[in-house]
């Protein structure tokens, strides 16, 4: 699923009010740290992951969290990035 820029647009604002839910730090993406991820888009559809580590790691784990999880990244500023994933049977965020 891809977004367009106004969908995107949308969600970067839903994302100001909603705190981080899974923090990934010096134990990298083991499978326990994917299995909550996979878990909070199951239950939020729109997170914010905190990712404490240098630029280049930073991007090694976004990219890697869009391929294992199927999300799309909405945006990442710092060492914050939010993802959605649609729900497949009960959406609760409704899309322009």
């Amino acid at each position: 699923m891809s977004l367009s820029n106004a969908q995107k647009k949308y969600l970067r604002g839903l994302t100001h009010h909603i705190d981080p839910v899974v923090m990934v730090a010096d134990k990298g993406l083991n499978e326990n740290v994917m299995a909550e991820i996979e878990q909070a888009l199951t239950h939020h559809e729109l997170i914010k992951i905190r990712l404490r580590c240098e630029r280049e790691q930073r991007k090694t784990w976004i990219a890697a969290i869009e391929k294992a999880t199927r999300a799309e990244l909405v945006h990442q500023i710092g060492q914050v990035a939010c993802y959605y994933r649609r729900h497949p049977e009960k959406p609760k965020i409704a899309l322009p």
